[in-house]
């Protein structure tokens, strides 16, 4: 496999609890480096299914749904030859587009023609069943075994003709078939529903406020799929049997919890599942509980985490790296209340994604007290770990009086599109520092 990127894991952590401490904070960051020179992994087994809202809705205005062909046309062109895919109609429920039948065919200059053209002739009309559309999507990525699996699912509406049991049910049965990327296109619909979807799909979400931005936006996602070469990597961490795993959380390049999703691989080791991986890099926040240790004792393994492809039934999975996560009691203050900087920084990030939603539901609510302390922490940790994409968007929903303390006035008209751009991009994050220095925090460890 001279295409598959060659995996490091790397461990940033303070090892030193203090007495009676239990809990132990790491970031695993994840790197995969091109192998050989290869940049792309022409030979890597691929599908892909193009899924675009054609409800009624998508023809007001007109050049919604024109651009959303437009850019599906796009998606087609950017395939490589030989990666099997489909197009996905999706209304009140989902229709083949291309082929006609429910299955995948090989991209090649015939069949793109023909998927183009068939897009050409679409029209709107019904209204939204996103679980509809993911289980015909699942559906169609059962005819194929293994290689890299992606959708890409674009709406302009609510979810209005299922009940949220129905997607939930639709979102248990598809999560972990395929990684999908959804896009908002206007500001219809609602970030929260569309990020549960991308989350249970280990995909992304954004929004695509003007139309005209979908082809550069789908064009992008198509490469971004052509160039992954591993498929259902997964972090399996491993406890001592008095441990365990408080949570795991993605923090680069956005925060998502993926506590909830552990499946157990074997006794006291679970598997986080991380979709798929070309040349890239991502870092993960581990918490461990352990049982409190011996002051002065030796250094212990509070948690083994492995990059892992996990193997059929019987089948061993295939190790990528691995790191250990360590931990060590000291009476030695100066040594337990240092914070590793990039948990630290990691820790201010997620709060960041957190309080932003908080601020803008309790505008909504009404509630414009605890929407301005919400929003006046959020810029003042966005001032705090260096996230000036964020700062830059708080400031079209707030007036800021002073970054450093948070204090905040919230204006009184917001953009729509202003307030959803933050909403849908409080999780991105960025690249904390990579040096080994330590901070003093009194009262955290």
């Amino acid at each position: 496999m001279s295409e598959q990127p060659q995996f490091t894991v790397k461990i940033d952590q303070n090892q030193f609890l203090p007495e009676g401490g239990r809990e132990m904070h790491a970031i695993v960051s994840v790197e995969a480096a091109a192998a050989d020179g290869v940049p792309v992994p022409s030979g890597t087994r691929a599908s892909e299914v193009i899924i675009i809202d054609t409800s009624g809705s998508m023809s007001y205005p007109e050049t919604k749904l024109r651009a959303a062909v437009a850019a599906a046309q796009v998606a087609v062109d950017t395939l490589r030859d030989g990666v099997e895919f489909a197009v996905v109609s999706g209304s009140n429920n989902a229709t083949m587009i291309f082929p006609k039948h429910a299955g995948l065919v090989a991209a090649s200059a015939e069949t793109r023609a023909e998927a183009k053209h068939a897009l050409s002739r679409l029209r709107a009309s019904g209204g939204t069943a996103i679980g509809s559309w993911l289980r015909l999507a699942t559906q169609l990525f059962g005819t194929v075994q293994g290689g890299i699996r992606h959708a890409i699912l674009l709406t302009d509406g609510k979810n209005q003709h299922e009940t949220p049991e129905e997607l939930d049910a639709a979102l248990a049965a598809c999560g972990g078939r395929f990684v999908c990327d959804c896009r908002g296109v206007g500001t219809d619909w609602e970030v929260a529903e569309l990020r549960k979807v991308a989350s249970a799909m280990l995909g992304s979400v954004d929004i695509v406020a003007d139309p005209a931005g979908l082809v550069a936006d789908f064009r992008a996602m198509t490469e971004a799929a052509m160039g992954k070469s591993v498929a259902d990597v997964a972090l399996r961490v491993w406890t001592p049997q008095t441990a365990r795993v408080r949570f795991v959380k993605q923090v680069m390049p956005s925060v998502e919890d993926l506590t909830g999703k552990r499946v157990e691989a074997a006794p006291q080791a679970g598997d986080y599942p991380l979709g798929s991986w070309g040349a890239e890099s991502r870092d993960y926040h581990v918490c461990v509980e352990l049982p409190p240790g011996q002051v002065g004792g030796k250094e212990l393994r509070a948690a083994w985490v492995k990059l892992v492809v996990p193997g059929g039934p019987g089948e061993e999975a295939q190790v990528l790296a691995t790191g250990n996560i360590l931990a060590q009691w000291t009476d030695d203050e100066a040594r337990s209340t240092r914070i590793n900087p990039r948990v630290a920084d990691y820790t201010g990030q997620a709060e960041l994604a957190a309080v932003i939603q908080e601020g803008l539901q309790a505008r909504r609510d009404g509630d414009l007290d605890t929407a301005t302390a919400r929003l006046g922490r959020a810029v003042a940790l966005a001032d705090e770990v260096g996230n000036e994409a964020i700062t830059a968007m708080l400031r079209k929903v707030v007036d800021v009086v002073d970054p450093a303390t948070g204090t905040v006035r919230l204006k009184r008209d917001i953009d729509k599109v202003a307030e959803m751009e933050i909403e849908t991009r409080s999780t991105k994050t960025v690249r904390t520092r990579k040096d080994e220095t330590v901070t003093t925090r009194r009262g955290e460890g």
